[in-house]
């Protein structure tokens, strides 16, 4: 089967990466993917630019007249393959943004809405949608093996953060989709990915680069007081990637759900800080803390038992493989 897939901020952490992993050797899928570079660049996909399977257009997913001229290349390329696959990656999603509610609500509601229906009128198989673990808010950690996609929210109010603002509207997405799955109208899921890092990660806002970097840089980090008893799970884009593409061919799947999708690795903020500095032969790492985040759970365990049994999908990256990668990739940019 050949797939011609329509993929939003294609150059972004998760785009970039689906486009090397749609497009191995021997691949006949076909890529029309466009992106902004609000928070990426042109040379994320420096490699397969210049590939005939891959169409790239400068296009914001929320101006309606470039949407529609992405619209009609899709329905002119559309059938010349088995399945049309849209894919969602856009999103407003570095830190310094969360708490802008226009920003976040323009790209990550309207602008998946808007691309969903145009998924919908071209006739698209699937329509995946990136959501966020951040709408496990409050309640993003359990005792049994990590938060299940069934359980309750208990999310934070605006009288708290206004970072709830980019997770309500992560929300209402996946309710966007699971609409219109039961109507009939197309197959999908939404995706609640996990603290997701890549070692191209070209705006290192998020905290493997930049405590990385604060080390190289500086010879220190600063973290949030937050950090002294946080704990995560780290994914690598190469295994959110698979996880999406695990979905795409598993039609069963596609029931308008949501998967979490992470890894088992917990680790406390401080300690990641230390393994980082190993990595990099610092020894006594100088680490110090500065501000408070209002609002920030200090756990997030996800349980990823349903996208385990339903595709097979699991990660193949840990986290001591990936931040070797981040630090080869760092060092050598710099």
């Amino acid at each position: 089967m050949n797939r011609l897939y329509a993929i939003s901020g294609v150059t972004g952490m998760t785009g970039n990466e689906l486009v090397r992993q749609i497009l191995v050797d021997g691949s006949q899928d076909h890529i029309l993917g466009f992106d902004n570079f609000f928070a990426s660049t042109i040379d994320t996909v420096s490699d397969h630019i210049d590939d005939k399977r891959f169409e790239f257009f400068e296009y914001d997913i929320t101006d309606a007249g470039q949407m529609t001229d992405f619209e009609d290349r899709v329905r002119a390329l559309s059938g010349d393959y088995d399945e049309l696959v849209y894919i969602n990656c856009a999103a407003v999603v570095h830190t310094e943004h969360f708490y802008h509610v226009y920003e976040t609500f323009d790209t990550n509601v309207l602008g998946m809405k808007a691309f969903m229906e145009q998924a919908i009128r071209v006739g698209a198989h699937k329509y995946i949608n990136c959501s966020t673990s951040e709408v496990y808010s409050m309640n993003s950690w359990n005792e049994d093996g990590g938060v299940k996609e069934s359980d309750y929210l208990t999310m934070a109010v605006a009288e708290h953060s206004q970072r709830t603002s980019y997770a309500t509207g992560k929300l209402l997405t996946e309710f966007f989709i699971k609409d219109a799955v039961d109507e009939g109208r197309i197959k999908g899921c939404s995706i609640r990915f996990a603290n997701v890092y890549s070692k191209d990660e070209r705006y290192p806002k998020h905290i493997i680069p930049f405590i990385i970097n604060s080390f190289r840089d500086n010879g220190k980090v600063v973290l949030l007081e937050n950090s002294r008893k946080n704990k995560r799970t780290f994914l690598n884009n190469f295994d959110s990637c698979s996880a999406v593409l695990a979905l795409v061919s598993t039609d069963s799947a596609l029931d308008g759900t949501v998967y979490n999708v992470a890894t088992e690795e917990e680790i406390s903020i401080i300690d990641l800080a230390k393994l980082c500095a190993v990595k990099m032969g610092i020894q006594d790492p100088v680490i110090e803390f500065e501000g408070y985040r209002e609002s920030d759970p200090e756990r997030r365990l996800l349980s990823t038992e349903k996208i385990r049994s339903r595709t097979g999908w699991k990660p193949a990256v840990d986290l001591a493989q990936g931040l070797d990668e981040c630090i080869s990739n760092y060092l050598r940019d710099h």
